[in-house]
């Protein structure tokens, strides 16, 4: 018997592995990596903490923060969602706690918690792990298939789990496109936006709770945290904005407009009657210097002097044009975005295996029974916020309860 073999040594292969040996202690397993590092992902997510869910607990809601593959998903999260994952953890010693905005974090605040537990779990199993082992090709053999590893070694497989991961480029699919899987030709999720003409680099580090940004001439837009950087912005609104807009941004090469409202929880008629009340109660008063609407004072300045504002001017003095281009600018500030940022360490791509091709109760390949697709290699990815790694968790697991199923009977 030769047993499963998984290929990728993250998140999604590592719950691959111990599901599998859980299920069927007497079939062997073995994790490829190609790297020398194990779990490097789940290591760095998160700031160092990792990520790993969020508390949204209902299929049918869970799904909808999936830019791509909604409907496929929703079977998948069906056999494990959100509680299933609290629980899976908390039963191997990895209590998880859920922050104002619903992410979820081990207790410990450390990733390395996660990392341990993972690796504690495939070792104290008998999960076997090799590294700088990575694999070549594929060729069906049998009812299983035989990998090619780089290094010429050869390894017969009854199950193959792929959990490589995304892949960025799509030239690095080819093995697997030889192999008959088809493949969505894979662009960048979750970057920030570039805009090195802002003007705003001196108030890098600077965030605001509640903006909206929206993307000219498109219906893309998000609301939530932003933040100002060196380079442009970034943040939640930023990010999940990205990721629902990955296949338009691209297309467009990372060359658009987007437009921000820094006072979102204001409409422009509530924005204008307290401008035009704080404008008549101070007139006296210098604009720059008493920042409105909870923003920070360098931000307030600095939107003050985008209307054309000096630092010195007062309310009075402004006028009323002075106060429709300082109200323009709260709702409706324009930035032209050229180009992106993609933390590589973080990296996420839209793209990859079909759904189509894949059983979505089990993650196994229609037309190739002995493969199953696990992870960020499919054609999934979620906005940020730990959904991700709930679907490296989620096909992980389902593909583990069932590769062995014919393997065990041949022991």
């Amino acid at each position: 018997m030769n047993g499963i073999y998984i290929i990728g040594g993250g998140a999604a292969g590592f719950m691959a592995a111990i599901t599998a040996k859980e299920h069927f202690p007497q079939v062997p397993v073995t994790i490829l990596e190609k790297t020398g590092k194990l779990l490097a992902k789940v290591k760095i997510s998160g700031g160092g903490r990792c990520n790993v869910t969020h508390n949204c607990p209902k299929p049918y809601a869970l799904v909808k923060h999936y830019p791509r593959g909604q409907k496929f998903m929703r079977k998948p999260f069906d056999h494990f969602h959100v509680l299933d994952t609290v629980k899976w953890f908390e039963s191997r010693g990895v209590a998880l706690k859920t922050e104002d905005d619903g992410r979820m974090f081990p207790i410990s605040n450390v990733s390395q918690t996660v990392v341990d537990c993972l690796l504690h779990q495939a070792r104290q199993l008998g999960v076997r792990i090799e590294l700088h082992a990575a694999v070549a090709s594929i060729q069906p053999q049998g009812g299983g298939a035989l990998l090619t590893l780089q290094n010429g070694k050869h390894l017969p497989a009854g199950r193959v789990i792929l959990a490589t991961g995304g892949m960025p480029k799509l030239s690095q699919y080819q093995w697997l496109k030889d192999l008959g899987l088809d493949i969505v030709p894979p662009v960048p999720s979750l970057f920030t936006f570039n805009c090195p003409e802002a003007g705003l680099k001196h108030l890098a580090g600077v965030s605001v709770p509640a903006a909206k940004v929206r993307i000219e001439g498109t219906d893309l837009a998000w609301q939530g945290p932003l933040l100002i950087t060196h380079w442009g912005f970034s943040g939640p609104a930023v990010l999940k904005l990205s990721a629902w807009g990955a296949r338009t941004l691209a297309q467009h090469h990372y060359q658009f407009t987007i437009q921000i409202s820094w006072v979102e929880s204001f409409t422009e008629q509530q924005l204008r009657q307290d401008l035009g009340a704080y404008q008549a109660a101070h007139p006296k008063q210098q604009v720059g210097k008493h920042p409105m609407f909870g923003l920070p004072a360098r931000l307030w300045l600095a939107l003050c002097q985008r209307a054309g504002l000096t630092a010195a001017q007062t309310w009075q003095q402004m006028g009323k044009k002075g106060l429709n281009r300082l109200l323009e600018g709260l709702l409706r500030a324009t930035f032209k975005v050229q180009g992106k940022t993609t933390f590589k360490e973080e990296f996420v791509t839209a793209g990859g295996v079909a759904l189509s091709q894949l059983n979505a109760k089990t993650m196994q390949h229609k037309q190739l029974p002995w493969l199953y697709v696990v992870g960020e290699v499919l054609d999934v990815d979620g906005i940020t916020g730990g959904f991700n790694f709930q679907n490296a968790w989620t096909s992980g697991y389902l593909a583990g309860k069932h590769a062995g199923i014919g393997l065990a009977q041949q022991v």
